[in-house]
């Protein structure tokens, strides 16, 4: 359970990282690394019940993964 831990914790580094590079700041980082975990833990917890996301259609976690490049126009509020 420790390794997994320590994984999930690098791999948040890492996403930090990145965001960093792009010129987001580090109050900028919580907030999109909160929303990523949140969409994440929707979809597996809608999963797990087998009952629909409370996210609405398009900008749930599938979503956001089959979103390429740029194309970040389709995920804004």
């Amino acid at each position: 359970m420790a390794d997994h831990s320590q994984q999930l914790v690098s791999k948040l580094w890492n996403y930090c990282s990145i965001l960093r590079d792009d010129g987001l700041s580090y109050g900028d980082n919580v907030e999109q690394l909160t929303y990523l975990l949140f969409l994440k833990m929707a979809q597996e917890q809608s999963e797990l019940r087998g009952k629909p996301s409370q996210v609405p259609k398009g900008f749930d976690w599938p979503d956001l993964l089959a979103t390429e490049g740029d194309d970040k126009s389709r995920l804004t509020l």
